[in-house]
Formats: structure tokens, C-alpha cells, sequence
């Protein structure tokens, strides 16, 4: 495919029907060479038509933003409260659990009402106060400062208080799932404590609607090997829910 133009109407129109592309891909389909293909995508970039990623393009920007907690909750809100509800299933018979920051944690303990005693361990502020006074659930808010974009603690002493604890699952929310990159947030200051509380927890459950997958943020939290249960909704394409699964995750789409 030698005419630039009828290579630039292909290259977006793949992309209109797939969301994303690979540069292999384009090669073997256009018969030109990485250099030239590289230049296409380079040219459709600065035009504002797509967004180049690592190996290929996207329609959408692979990288996010950190925004604050108040805008976060009003994305996706529905599909937030699907998915914290098909994730409370996880618990099973654990005493002691682990909710993260973030909106969909929060829908998580806002539907939380166990019927036996439950220690709930969080950074979240708006989550220890979602439950300190619900009935079975004892709430060990980590210390330290509060990052106003997330009404979470981060820094040293919560890091302190999770180095000296162990509970059995883990409800995160995360910014960015990749299938090369792994997890990731869009805030560098938090993704420690994400670590922490990934390296204090047996089983690691994240909490994602559709919209993070294919996207990166700028602090990588683990990788996908770590995580046991992805709860999502249906707008994840069949080849990556088959791809996670090939890789040993379990992914749960909430109905």
C-alpha cells in the first residue's frame, strides 16, 4: 500500500473498528516497512487523530490523569456499584480484609454488611467513616497525611502500620491495567502504600471498570501475575479477558 493517504484512511479505520493496533500488525497488513509505518503514526498523532502507545496506536489516550475523588465519582457510577456488589462474594469466610482507595472501594464498603465479625483495614478516610459505626465491622484506619485528590492516607507511617499486618483479601482500584505494563494509579505518592498493602494481603482482588484497560499511570503498582480476581463489567474485549485468563487471573464480570 504505497499511497500515503489510502494508508492514513486504513490505519483509522482499523483503528475505529479494533480501538487499538500493534505496528507488526500494520506492517504485515500495508507491506511497508516500520520506518514508514512509524511516520504514519507519527503524522496521525500530531494531527490529533490517534494516540501512539508502546509497539502501536490507540484511540484513546493510554495514559491517565490523576483526578479528584469528587470527578472520579461521577465516571461510570453505575457500573462502579455492579462491580463493588459481584466483588463482595470474594470475602468468603476471611475475618480481616484490606479496602484501597478510590471510588469503587468506596461502593465496595458502602455495600459491605457482613454478618460476622469483619476487621476492615483502608487508607480511605470516606471508607473508615462508610463503616465505623456498621454493625460487625471494625475499622483500623491507617495514619498519615490525607492527599485531598483522594481522601487517602500515604507516606511513611501508614507503610509503618501495613509492614505489620496480614489480612486475606485485598480490594484495590487502580488507574491503568496493561497487558505489558501491569497495574498502575496516576499518583506516584500512593503507589507505595498500594504495594504495602499488596505485599500484606493473600489474595489480591482489583476493583476496575472497562475504561482502565489499555491504560497506563504514571506509578506501576505490580504486575498482572500478582493479582488472583479482576471484577469488571462486559465492555472489556473477549481477547484480553482470554489473554488475563491465559496468564493465570480469574476475571469476573459483573452482571
Amino acid at each position: 500500500m504505497k499511497n500515503i493517504t489510502k494508508r492514513h484512511q486504513f490505519i483509522l479505520e482499523r483503528l475505529k473498528n479494533k480501538g487499538q493496533i500493534t505496528i507488526p500488525e500494520l506492517i504485515d497488513l500495508t507491506q511497508v516497512s516500520g520506518v514508514t509505518i512509524r511516520k504514519d503514526l507519527k503524522f496521525l498523532e500530531d494531527k490529533g487523530l490517534i494516540f501512539i502507545t508502546r509497539g502501536g496506536a490507540s484511540l484513546t489516550n493510554p495514559y491517565t490523569i490523576d483526578r479528584p475523588i469528587y470527578e472520579k465519582a461521577t465516571i461510570n457510577a453505575e457500573l462502579k456499584k455492579r462491580i463493588a456488589h459481584a466483588a463482595i462474594k470474594l470475602i468468603g469466610e476471611n475475618d480481616a480484609i484490606i479496602i484501597g482507595s478510590g471510588t469503587t472501594a468506596f461502593e465496595l464498603a458502602h455495600h459491605l454488611h457482613p454478618v460476622k465479625p469483619l476487621t476492615v483495614i483502608t487508607p480511605a478516610v470516606k471508607v473508615a467513616m462508610e463503616l465505623c459505626n456498621r454493625p460487625n465491622v471494625e475499622v483500623l484506619q491507617l495514619g498519615g497525611l490525607i492527599r485531598p485528590n483522594s481522601s487517602s492516607v500515604a507516606g511513611a507511617y501508614a507503610e509503618y502500620m501495613l509492614d505489620r499486618v496480614s489480612c486475606g483479601v485485598l480490594f484495590i482500584g487502580v488507574d491503568g491495567i496493561d497487558l505489558d505494563f501491569g497495574f498502575s494509579i496516576s499518583n506516584l505518592t500512593e503507589a507505595n502504600i498500594n504495594q504495602k498493602m499488596i505485599n500484606a494481603s493473600q489474595i489480591i482482588v482489583v476493583l476496575a471498570d472497562s475504561s482502565k484497560f489499555g491504560k497506563r499511570g504514571i506509578g506501576k503498582i505490580c504486575e498482572l501475575e500478582q493479582v488472583q480476581y479482576i471484577v469488571t463489567d462486559n465492555g472489556v474485549p473477549e481477547t484480553i479477558v482470554k489473554e488475563l485468563e491465559e496468564r493465570g487471573l480469574k476475571v469476573i464480570v459483573a452482571k
